[in-house]
């Protein structure tokens, strides 16, 4: 299974994974919007891998199949004032 990945114009470490390349057809229009321009990042064959660095390879492989695209969003921030709250209690 083949994809290609987009970095985002618009928001920062957000990539979206597609089938085809610039076949943006099955992807939302609202989330293209608030995506941004793609910008062409790889292409990987997901037959070949058994991990991902930044996703489940399970979940992606899902997403393209149910849905034609994947989308994946940077972790959350950590908040500051519960790290120092967590280091002060110890």
């Amino acid at each position: 299974m083949l994809c290609v990945i987009y970095r985002s114009t618009k928001r920062d470490q957000t990539y979206l994974y597609v089938e085809k390349k610039d076949d943006f057809s099955r992807v939302p229009e609202e989330l293209l919007k608030g995506f941004g321009v793609p910008q062409f990042a790889m292409m990987l064959n997901l037959a070949n891998r058994e991990k991902l660095a930044a996703a489940d390879i399970a979940k992606v492989r899902q997403s393209l199949e149910e849905q034609g695209y994947y989308l994946q969003v940077p972790p959350p921030a950590e908040s500051l004032l519960n790290i120092h709250l967590s280091d002060t209690s110890k």
